[in-house]
């Protein structure tokens, strides 16, 4: 986190709002249509922000930087706190293995299951004779 004693004292970052908006969605790995989804807006105000064809109301830059994980300062004037910046390797790597090992303890109770349902569909179907 930022200390605002010293938030005058960084050195801004110089890309414009929209370039801002664009990089913490990166960050976030949302597309325009899934943060227009989460924020009740249309796809093309998204784009709009992310393209500096326009800005969002100032009601909503609360709820944006917190959807983002940035602060409003940040996004409006590129000091405070901006998006996390991943480690491709290491970070990525783990994440895809806990996937995998998550994926692979569902595939196990989804064959339960199955079992499960074959083995009362059996008896269901000796019982009716």
């Amino acid at each position: 986190m930022t200390d605002p004693e010293n938030i005058l004292e960084e050195l801004p970052d110089a890309d414009t709002f929209g370039g801002r908006f664009s990089r913490a969605l990166d960050a976030c790995e949302l597309d325009a249509k899934q943060f227009a989804r989460r924020l009740g807006v249309r796809p093309a105000t998204v784009k709009g922000w992310e393209t500096d064809r326009s800005m969002p109301n100032f009601h909503r830059l609360n709820k944006i930087a917190g959807l983002l994980g940035v602060s409003i300062a940040w996004l409006l004037h590129g000091v405070g706190e901006g998006p996390k910046e991943t480690e491709a390797g290491a970070d990525a790597s783990q994440d895809v293995a806990a996937q995998l090992a998550r994926l692979q303890r569902l595939h196990a109770q989804t064959g339960k299951l199955i079992s499960q349902l074959q083995i009362d569909l059996d008896r269901l179907t000796t019982a009716g004779r």
